[in-house]
């Protein structure tokens, strides 16, 4: 990948991770817990949701991860209500942001074939910019909502669950591995085994 990609899909990429990571924080705390926002994580600083080597990941990996936002659970009235709502909250919120996106780019598209705005240099790199941000978001979205320990659908799937305390440990201490292996596996022998792209590019198609 070349450094101007990677220039191109950094906003998109800083932007989902922080808002994900906010969204995540701001529901807990509205749900009665105020942990996360104790811990200076209800901020829109981007400094306070990044992981290097996660951001790193995400660049070069085509996925990685944010500083994980924590909650009391002794702190929430209906616990596993609550937590299958803080856990959505993330990937709902880059949904939307892929969405804002996409309105975006429609917007510029329709100022430039009624010549409201001239094509050049600047609308080429501003248009590139938003599309990786709308792509990078809707992969945000689908990515963590797979089930698989620790992304975020694990914990709404969990909630739906009637398992034990141990049961869930065992199960999450698992899933990093399985989901790394996933990944190679998919890579290497190009299976849609996590088909972010496929419905990444539905997304994008429905809305541009």
């Amino acid at each position: 990948m070349d450094w101007q990609t990677i220039l191109y899909r950094l906003p998109g990429i800083v932007l989902g991770l922080t808002i994900h990571e906010y969204c995540h924080a701001f529901c807990a705390y509205k749900l009665g817990d105020n942990t996360a926002r104790d811990q200076g994580r209800l901020t829109f600083n981007p400094a306070k949701h990044i992981d290097f080597i996660g951001l790193l990941f995400i660049i070069f990996a085509g996925f990685g991860w944010a500083k994980p936002v924590q909650f009391n659970p002794g702190n929430l009235r209906k616990y596993r209500r609550d937590k299958a709502m803080i856990a959505a909250a993330g990937p709902l919120s880059n949904l939307i942001l892929g969405i804002l996106f996409c309105l975006i780019i429609r917007a510029l598209i329709a100022l430039l074939a009624n010549n409201v705005i001239n094509p050049g240099i600047y609308f080429f790199h501003l248009y590139i910019a938003l599309f990786y941000a709308a792509s990078i978001n809707f992969g945000l979205f689908v990515f963590n909502l797979f089930p698989i320990p620790p992304l975020d659908g694990s914990h709404i799937v969990f909630s739906g669950l009637n398992l034990s305390y141990d049961t869930e440990v065992k199960i999450r201490k698992l899933g990093l591995p399985l989901l790394f292996l996933a990944i190679i596996a998919q890579n290497h022998f190009d299976i849609p085994i996590i088909p972010v792209g496929i419905v990444v590019d539905a997304l994008l198609g429905l809305f541009l």
